[in-house]
């Protein structure tokens, strides 16, 4: 039997760092999201990864998300259309690079954080421009990780 010695290398390798993921307090093999005991805990400097709020927000039913996208062909077109300009935009934060964009009946609605007020009054034109009816700007301006900020 031959050895393949670069394939056997990559297989040690990957076992080794499988085992090291392991979380050793546990004893639950490659769970590492929850610290053990007197392990600290870092946080963002400056920004609350919670987005709580937010979450319950969309799950009462109320609120149009992604899944409320029309299918009609139109729609789709629509939403495309913007979705091009909204990544082909260099000056955009990923933040606004990743709004939503939600058409219905030629309506668009637009939401999630963007980081100054010039990206929201860019995405909302955009919007506009291509082609939309109407449109909805549930954007909100979101610096430093404070939903809602003034720019």
């Amino acid at each position: 039997m031959r050895i393949n010695k670069p394939a056997l290398a990559i297989v040690a390798a990957s076992t080794f760092a499988l085992a090291a993921c392991s979380d050793q307090r546990s004893g639950t093999p490659g769970n590492v999201d929850a610290p053990g005991p007197g392990t600290p805990v870092v946080e963002a400097a400056n920004h609350a990864a919670d987005d709580t709020g937010r979450n319950v927000r969309d799950r009462s039913g109320e609120t149009v998300t992604p899944l409320d996208q029309s299918n009609d062909p139109a729609d789709i077109a629509l939403t495309q259309r913007i979705r091009r300009g909204i990544t082909a935009d260099d000056s955009l934060s990923v933040e606004a690079r990743n709004v939503k964009v939600i058409a219905q009946g030629g309506a668009v609605i637009l939401r999630g954080p963007v980081k100054t007020e010039t990206e929201k009054a860019s995405i909302e034109s955009l919007a506009k421009s291509a082609g939309a009816s109407s449109v909805d700007s549930q954007l909100e301006i979101d610096r430093d990780g404070a939903p809602g900020a003034k720019e």
